[in-house]
């Protein structure tokens, strides 16, 4: 589980020993002061929680303390804790809720944002639940994708269906769907192209990949992942907001976690844009790869106070 994972204690370092053992460090202090809310606002911002998100926290923070609800640092520590996980909680959901015969999940994300890595931990994930997996290589106008999407599905160990470079992607999510179908697997996890040469034809290519899905399986795609780098900070959340537009994003895989110190993109993906982070990739190991728990990310962002 996250939350007693030590690779993924460890990936969090950079972070809970920059901003957030930063702001842990301000409740040490005998009282809050106007200079405590101001350093807290800064590191939070720094830390790239978004700017809409940090003010609604203190303000909410803020409003506890004149109820009286906190008066000591500790208290008010406690309480900044509890509000950054009822971000998180306010989202959250399970993954591929309810039961299928096949569920396909739609993988998108630009070019360069872990995607296809993203994609192998993703279907090592299912196979440890005891699920069938076939891939679908429909990111087509990169020979290089579909070449990398084998690689990791010898790795995995997982059929991995993929035509000529430049094909019909929908094509490939055909054959894909009709193997995943014929062959008894009940996960189909698709990949798909991070740019074209405009949003409108990216746009177009996932809308008609979607509507293949669903030609073959009612509801699908029953997810739509977006794979995000948690090393690019805000231009993240602006990828996010361009492809929630083209597509219905139902949730997102924040890859790269551990290369960065700002863990803060978790609680700005929650808090501005309302989509649930499902899981949290780290490292290039297939195991570095889990369900996200609020409670667990938030209790170890913090653990230097322990």
């Amino acid at each position: 589980m996250f939350g007693r994972s030590k690779g993924f204690q460890a990936g969090l370092t950079k972070t809970r020993l920059s901003f957030f053992g930063r702001i842990a460090g301000l409740f040490r202090d005998a009282q809050i002061t106007q200079e405590t809310w101001d350093e807290l606002e800064t590191l939070l911002i720094q830390a790239d929680v978004g700017v809409k998100t940090t003010t609604e926290l203190i303000e909410r923070l803020q409003e506890q303390v004149r109820r009286g609800e906190a008066k000591s640092p500790d208290q008010v520590y406690k309480l900044l804790k509890a509000q950054m996980v009822a971000i998180l909680k306010g989202v959250e959901r399970p993954y591929l809720a309810g039961e299928r015969l096949l569920h396909v999940v739609l993988v998108v994300g630009v070019n360069g944002s872990g995607k296809t890595t993203s994609i192998a931990k993703l279907a090592h994930f299912h196979k440890t639940r005891g699920d069938k997996v076939i891939l679908a290589a429909a990111d087509t106008f990169r020979a290089a994708a579909i070449d990398q999407l084998k690689v990791w599905g010898e790795r995995v160990g997982v059929e991995v269906i993929a035509h000529q470079p430049h094909a019909d992607p929908g094509a490939v999510v055909y054959d894909a769907i009709r193997a995943s179908q014929s062959r008894g697997a009940n996960a189909s996890i698709i990949d798909t192209a991070g740019r074209l040469h405009t949003k409108y034809n990216l746009m177009q290519e996932l809308r008609k990949i979607s509507s293949v899905a669903q030609k073959q399986v009612h509801l699908a795609p029953h997810e739509t992942l977006l794979v995000l780098d948690a090393t690019t900070g805000q231009n993240a959340l602006a990828q996010a907001r361009s492809f929630m537009e083209m597509v219905g994003v139902t949730g997102v895989i924040l890859a790269k976690l551990d290369s960065t110190a700002k863990g803060g993109m978790v609680f700005a993906i929650a808090g501005e844009l309302k989509l649930p982070v499902l899981f949290v990739a780290m490292g290039e190991s297939l195991e570095d790869f889990a369900e996200f728990q609020p409670e667990s990310f938030v209790d170890e962002l913090f653990e230097e106070r322990k």
